[in-house]
């Protein structure tokens, strides 16, 4: 980690919340998708891939990213998951998180395959992290 990380250390233990709320907002996804909600899609997505990303850094590293740039939060998690398949996983966060800008700020709709694209992005994220990850009971 370099100086300029801005990060916040936790109990390992906390990764656990961020997992939770990462499978509620794929779930919220999954319903704002059958309901034609393209934004909703979209932010869902986003914030997804950052909850469970928090859960890997917490439980790997015992922190999380309190940076406002996303991207920060991305390249940690290549420094504390040191390998091949954590930098080709991080490619899907990296391609859900660079569509928050358009979802939330753009003056234009998110469409219907910008929203097919990063739930497939997010749903393989998630898969790679849950797999890394102790199971939870629901």
């Amino acid at each position: 980690m370099t100086k300029k990380d801005k990060t916040r250390t936790t109990e390992k233990d906390n990764y656990l919340n961020y997992l939770k709320k990462a499978q509620e907002f794929f779930q919220t996804m999954q319903t704002a998708y059958e309901s034609g909600n393209w934004n909703s899609v979209g932010l869902e997505a986003v914030h997804c891939v950052i909850s469970v990303n928090d859960a890997l850094l917490v439980f790997f590293g015992g922190i999380r990213s309190v940076s406002s740039n996303h991207v920060d939060a991305v390249r940690l998690l290549s420094e504390i998951i040191d390998t091949d398949e954590a930098r080709k996983n991080s490619n899907h966060l990296r391609r859900v998180i660079a569509k928050k800008n358009i979802i939330e700020y753009e003056n234009r709709l998110f469409t219907k395959r910008e929203a097919e694209g990063v739930m497939l992005h997010t749903e393989r994220f998630l898969n790679w992290a849950t797999s890394m990850l102790p199971r939870i009971e629901k």
